[in-house]
């Protein structure tokens, strides 16, 4: 009789540590939840200084610190496409204090291009917010001699002239949009991989290559400041910030598009409560009329999507550029 209601009790309360853990977890981790944040969070960049996904990383670093009332540390992880500083994060903990600038290089596109990133850009993240989309632009140096993308094309017809490109890495969106590029005008061109949009625009700047297919984020100062001369965008209409500068869609190049985007990933398994906090704070950041200013004097079109339409996007965007890696035969080991 004492062994039956032992037995019975035993199956109570295993049941009942169950039914809690499929509410949403023991007391313990709830609370641990939504107490959250409890200590600074790191952002990193898997980029260098000074291009798109920096930029975005550092006005979440200051608003939607203060809305979550702790510090967001950014680190800059630069390497292999935005690979390495993207498969940190995936190992790292899933308890919201690591999370992660994605973009259409890290969490699409490298898939197809890298043998082994050291995470799957699906199954290894939680998304959080995607925080807007933005064209790459076609841009030479003020003093270049091509000064309309006819030029750019005639010239790299001609087999002596052997015409470079620079991009922020093998298998960034500025590369495979010179991959297209060069797929739908028959030209052939040099790529030039560099370790982010800053250095690859130092290059620009000192000779060292004759054009960028860049984000117009991280190209926008140096066009504003006269250093360097926009050519066409890859949106199929004119950016807002560069309403005199036309498509390649209209310049000879028929339904070519590239959008870039800049989005934020948790690791896989960070509770919802925590990723929900993330959102909000974010989501509230971008409603900020002077942060939707500067986000969009750079080019970028704010989105603000949650969790569940970002993750639906990016799947789309996995398939997509894999169909386009495989049609241009880019693989690297």
């Amino acid at each position: 009789m004492h062994r039956t209601l032992r037995s019975t009790r035993r199956s109570l309360l295993i049941a009942g540590m169950a039914a809690t853990l499929a509410a949403g977890g023991l007391p313990g981790m709830a609370a641990a939840s939504t107490d959250w944040p409890q200590r600074p969070i790191t952002y990193t960049v898997p980029f260098l200084p000074g291009g798109a996904t920096d930029v975005v990383g550092r006005i979440y670093s200051v608003q939607a610190a203060k809305l979550l009332g702790t510090t967001i540390v950014v680190e800059n992880v630069g390497g292999t496409g935005g690979s390495l500083g993207t498969a940190k994060v995936a190992r790292a903990k899933p308890d919201g204090y690591n999370i992660v600038g994605g973009t259409i290089s890290s969490h699409a596109i490298n898939a197809s291009i890298y043998k082994d990133t050291g995470y799957d850009p699906v199954k290894s993240f939680t998304p959080v917010i995607l925080t807007g989309s933005l064209p790459n632009v076609l841009v030479v140096r003020a003093d270049s001699p091509y000064k309309t993308v006819k030029d750019i094309i005639e010239a790299a017809k001609k087999t002596a002239s052997k015409l470079n490109y620079g991009s922020s890495g093998v298998g960034s969106s500025q590369h495979l949009t010179g991959e297209l590029f060069m797929n739908q005008t028959g030209v052939s061109m040099v790529h030039v991989p560099y370790k982010g949009s800053s250095q690859s625009l130092q290059a620009l700047m000192g000779g060292e290559v004759d054009l960028i297919f860049d984000n117009l984020t991280s190209a926008m100062p140096l066009i504003q400041a006269g250093r360097l001369r926009a050519l066409g965008v890859t949106s199929k209409t004119p950016d807002r910030t560069l309403p005199d500068v036309q498509p390649l869609d209209k310049l000879g190049l028929p339904g070519f598009e590239v959008l870039s985007w800049q989005a934020v990933f948790a690791p896989a398994g960070t509770p919802d409560a925590v990723v929900q906090k993330l959102y909000q704070a974010m989501h509230q950041t971008l409603q900020q009329p002077e942060v939707r200013k500067q986000l969009e004097g750079l080019g970028l079109t704010v989105s603000g999507a949650g969790p569940e339409e970002l993750g639906r996007f990016q799947k789309a965007e996995v398939e997509k550029w894999a169909e386009v890696a495989r049609k241009a035969n880019i693989q690297q080991q």
